[in-house]
């Protein structure tokens, strides 16, 4: 199994997974997406709210800012010494007073913690008119996507077949897969098309120019073929900005490690066969 980076950055992956089965990329995927833990505000004490939104819209609203998460500081409320009782080993606290006329931003959210701040300063929350107030206390706490959409650390998190178009020699050069293409992956060079150099995981397999081809008239089969290869995929990540996406591919895989041996270990116990 191997990993390849075609682009990586704190907020963006684009990688190759080669060697891997189709339930493997499918589980990374989802363990990216559910199984990360990230900060995220789940309790609002709402002292005053003179606003146009209802509490409930306003909690909602709060609930869905992505936080900066330091997992090395913070802790899942069930595994914490407190007991959930809500200590700053676990929870991290937010206090938030805006009178109108203005738009209440996520920049207004305080933080206890200045590590646990929003990670971006200009999401709107609600726009107050004059004599119109916003005073709130919140509390984010760590949990995962699995328990809330608000938790999942991704924008983005997909994957696709790595696509391979195989071009016979009775091709022609007349060009019609090359316009019908929409993503550009095609040109004609010399008496032959050809793949763009670089541009091939830009293609969607949509396989409009195989259709273009057979639409030439020439035989029964196209001239260009696309396919895909079954063990090798291509992923784009993209983070909320709560973890860099490095991060979440490293706890991604923990967790599936860790998923991998309590598993051998259950079987091991029903066999008889248990390590020691």
């Amino acid at each position: 199994m191997e990993i390849e980076f075609a682009s990586l950055d704190d907020s963006l992956a684009r990688f190759t997974l080669s060697g891997a089965s189709t339930a493997f990329a499918n589980a990374f995927r989802r363990a990216m997406i559910g199984e990360v833990p990230t900060l995220a505000i789940e309790d609002i004490r709402i002292y005053d709210n003179t606003s146009a939104l209802f509490d409930e819209m306003l909690a909602h609203r709060v609930g869905l800012i992505p936080l900066k998460t330091d997992l090395s500081s913070y802790t899942t409320q069930e595994n914490c010494s407190c007991g959930g009782a809500g200590c700053p080993g676990c929870t991290s606290t937010y206090t938030l007073s805006v009178e109108g006329p203005r738009t209440v931003m996520s920049s207004d959210l305080i933080p206890q913690d200045p590590k646990a701040a929003p990670v971006f300063d200009n999401i709107p929350i609600v726009k107050l008119t004059k004599g119109q107030k916003l005073v709130i206390e919140a509390k984010a706490v760590l949990n995962t996507g699995r328990s809330h959409a608000k938790w999942q650390p991704t924008l983005v998190c997909g994957y696709k077949n790595h696509p391979v178009v195989s071009i016979s020699d009775a091709c022609d050069a007349c060009g019609l897969c090359v316009d019908e293409c929409p993503r550009g992956i095609l040109a004609v060079k010399g008496k032959k098309v050809q793949v763009v150099n670089g541009k091939l995981p830009d293609c969607s397999m949509c396989k409009l120019c195989e259709r273009a081809c057979i639409s030439s008239g020439i035989g029964d089969e196209p001239a260009i073929r696309i396919t895909a290869e079954k063990d090798r995929y291509i992923y784009l990540v993209e983070s909320d900005g709560s973890l860099p996406v490095k991060e979440i591919m490293n706890r991604a895989l923990l967790y599936m490690k860790e998923q991998a041996d309590t598993l051998e270990q259950q079987l091991g116990e029903i066999s008889g066969d248990e390590k020691k």
